[in-house]
This record gives structure tokens, C-alpha cells and sequence, in this order.
């Protein structure tokens, strides 16, 4: 009898190894199973993740690639033309009328063979005196290594302060007698915030080194000294404008006494003033001064990668100028 016992004892427990030895088969086949599984999905999205940016770096190298090819249609013409630059908007690093933009534009056309003159369109209330400049210099030069193509500034609606500067360097200026001229001045321009801060009990900390580090900050109160230099500093950049309008127009200017005033002209009025020579449209400079009435566009148009670069490559020192209320003298 205890025989049959331990018979019966040892193929149960025979039985139970074999279901043991079975399920642990079957969890280690799972566990494979499973393992396989994530791997298959990590190498899913590995080559997702690859196969994105291999499209991210395709489209935005064809986009380099081929932005460049699209604007050399007009520089490629080499039929005699009159030569078109757009000066739209305000003039400022980063923007479309930047002088990088501007000089690109301006080589294009004067070094193109087709090109019998050059006319500088313009619709802009001015800007950075310092992208004018560039602007401006580069003109000079460029008539000077092409003496041959004249450089015609015609201002529709508005060609004030920084957009006139830059005018003043061509050889002659056209405008429509109710265009807006001028604006020969400087301003610089900001907010004070003392008063308001100690109404709000609020207390201002500001930590610097330098007697006049701080001179344009908007939340402290204004020092006579401090204000005395600034205005020498938009004296000076004023003078430097009005040197170079002087330059650019000589004696075709007429005595008056508002004229580097800050002032706003009509077109008749500019042109009693000598600030232009004339009324015109961009085609009627082509057609009755120029002799070639084919416009070509040579204006520089950012392209869509150099927009994408641009949009995420900010510009920290005109925010960190933003929060600390500095910012550069503007042509006005």
C-alpha cells in the first residue's frame, strides 16, 4: 500500500515538474516574443526618425539649392533694359530694405551688360541711418566703376529721411507732386517710468559698471549732462545726413531755412526746394530719359531658406536693447 503511494506521489510530482518545465517554456517564449516586439519598434522609429530628417534635409536642400537659380532670371537678361530696384519699407538690418539686400541688388544691375540705367524705386519713411549709409556709399562707388549707367532715384508715395539719404546719391531724383519728400533729421525716442514705479511701490535695482552705463535707462530719472550728450550724438549723425545730402544734390539745393529741419515735403515743394529734379513715373524714366523702356526687376527677394534661417537665428541684441530701452538713432 505505501508502495502505491509513492508511486502515485512521484508521477504527481512528475506531473507537476512537467507543467513547470512547460510554463516556464511558454513565459520564456512570451518574454522573447515581447523583447522582439519592442526591438521591432525601436527600429521602426529609428528609421522613421531617419527617413524625416532625410526628407527635413532634402526639401531645404533643394530649396538652397534652387532659390538662387530663381533670381537670376532678370540679372540674366542681357537685352538693353532699365534696371529696377525696390526700396519698400522701413530700412533696417533684417529687413527687406537691409543694405544687404540693397548693394546685392545694385551690383546685380550695374554689372549686368544689358543694363543702360538703373532706377532705384522707392516707397520708405526711412530708418537706420547707418544700413542708409552703406546704402549710400556703395552708390558712389558703383557710379564711379560704371560711369556710363546712371543711377535714377523715383520716390511714389513716400521717400523720407533714411529712404532720401540714400536718394541723394543718385544722379537725379524724380518723384510725383504729391509725393512725400525729406525729413532731413535724427530722433531717438523712449518712455520714462520713475513716477509710475513709485506710485506702484515698486523699487528699481539696476547694477552697472560705469559712471553712465545706465544713462538711457527708461526707469531712473533723466541727468542734464546725460541728456546734453545724447542730443551731441544725434547732432552729429544729423550733420553727417545733411553733409551727404549736400554731396549728393550741390547746388541744386535752394536756401531755405527748414530744410535739414525735420520738415515733410510735397513734391512740388521738393522740387522748388531742389530736393528733385522732376515729375516722373519709373516708366517714364525708362521710356523719355533712359531710352530703354523694357523694366527688368533686379531687386534682391529673400528666399525661403534664408527666411527659415533668419526666423530662428533672432537677433539677441535687439532684444536685450528692447528690454533695456536702448535702441539706435533712426533717420527722421
Amino acid at each position: 500500500m505505501s508502495s502505491d503511494k509513492w508511486t502515485e506521489g512521484s508521477l504527481l510530482g512528475s506531473e507537476q515538474a512537467q507543467k513547470d518545465a512547460d510554463n516556464g517554456k511558454a513565459w520564456a517564449l512570451i518574454e522573447r516574443t515581447m523583447l522582439a516586439s519592442i526591438q521591432e519598434q525601436r527600429r521602426a522609429r529609428r528609421w522613421g526618425i531617419f527617413f524625416k530628417i532625410l526628407v527635413f534635409v532634402y526639401l531645404f536642400g533643394a530649396i538652397a539649392l534652387f532659390s538662387p537659380l530663381l533670381s537670376v532670371g532678370a540679372s540674366a537678361s542681357l537685352e538693353p533694359h532699365t534696371a529696377v530696384i525696390e526700396l519698400r519699407g522701413p530700412i533696417a538690418d533684417q529687413q527687406e530694405a537691409s543694405a544687404d539686400n540693397l548693394i546685392t541688388s545694385l551690383r546685380e544691375a550695374f554689372e549686368n551688360e544689358g543694363t543702360r540705367a538703373v532706377v532705384l524705386r522707392i516707397n520708405s519713411p526711412g530708418g537706420s541711418p547707418v544700413q542708409s549709409g552703406y546704402v549710400y556709399d556703395e552708390i558712389v562707388r558703383l557710379r564711379g566703376l560704371y560711369p556710363d549707367t546712371k543711377l535714377y532715384a523715383v520716390i511714389t508715395d513716400l521717400g523720407a529721411s533714411g529712404a532720401y539719404y540714400i536718394a541723394a546719391a543718385a544722379d537725379e531724383i524724380y518723384a510725383d507732386k504729391a509725393s512725400l519728400v525729406g525729413s532731413i533729421g535724427v530722433t531717438a525716442a523712449s518712455f520714462g517710468f520713475v513716477e509710475t514705479l513709485d506710485k506702484l511701490g515698486v523699487e528699481r535695482r539696476i547694477y552697472a559698471s560705469g559712471e553712465h552705463k545706465t544713462f538711457l535707462d527708461p526707469f531712473q530719472p533723466e541727468k542734464p549732462e546725460e541728456v546734453e550728450f545724447w542730443q551731441g550724438v544725434l547732432s552729429t549723425v544729423h550733420q553727417q545726413f545733411i553733409d551727404q545730402v549736400k554731396a549728393g544734390r550741390g547746388d541744386r539745393l535752394k536756401e531755405h531755412p527748414g530744410m535739414f529741419s525735420g520738415l515733410i515735403w510735397s513734391g512740388e515743394q521738393a522740387l522748388d526746394l531742389g530736393l528733385i529734379d522732376g515729375f516722373a513715373s519709373t516708366s517714364e524714366v525708362a521710356r523719355d530719359i533712359v531710352g530703354a523702356e523694357e523694366l527688368v526687376d533686379f531687386t534682391h527677394h529673400e528666399s525661403a531658406f534664408e527666411r527659415f534661417a533668419r526666423q530662428i537665428g533672432a537677433s539677441m541684441g535687439s532684444t536685450l536693447a528692447t528690454h533695456i530701452g536702448l535702441s539706435a538713432p533712426l533717420l527722421r
